[in-house]
């Protein structure tokens, strides 16, 4: 029996492993030809004496484009007629960045308006004030 130990990769609850590896082992995990979602990489590791370890880990892949929808919230309770701004964008891979459609327009805050508001009737009221005192005598 060899003094390594070894390393099975498994991916999700699938019984066919990725692969075993004698430790350490580097290993490119390509995820485009998993499906856009929740995953669980599952490490089990086996000594030269027959004992196992295992350790789960829990991933999310998204390599389908992002989609961004304002106007609707999960689990929100809606009625009526209501407008959304649906936008759906890929990133590119990792060597080129693309400018176009990589930014999801949203529309201005309702407390951004409030502020607004309040500033030009502050600015209005400033002006109409001060024209009325004298400033030098």
């Amino acid at each position: 029996m060899e003094d390594k130990s070894f390393v099975t990769l498994f991916i999700d609850d699938d019984p066919q492993p990725i692969g075993t590896f004698p430790a350490p082992v580097s290993f490119d995990l390509d995820t485009k030809k998993l499906a856009d979602g929740k995953h669980t990489l599952r490490v089990v590791s086996k000594d030269h004496k027959g004992k196992e370890g295992l350790k789960t880990i829990p991933f999310i892949v998204r390599n389908g484009p992002a989609i961004a929808v304002e106007g609707i919230g999960k689990d929100e309770v809606v009625d009526g007629v209501i407008p959304l701004m649906i936008n759906a964008y890929g990133k590119g891979d990792q060597k080129t960045f693309m400018l176009q459609g990589s930014e999801t327009p949203q529309s201005i805050p309702f407390w951004i308006i409030i502020l607004l508001i309040a500033f030009t009737a502050w600015a209005v009221y400033y002006h109409i004030t001060s024209g009325q005192t004298p400033l030098f005598k």
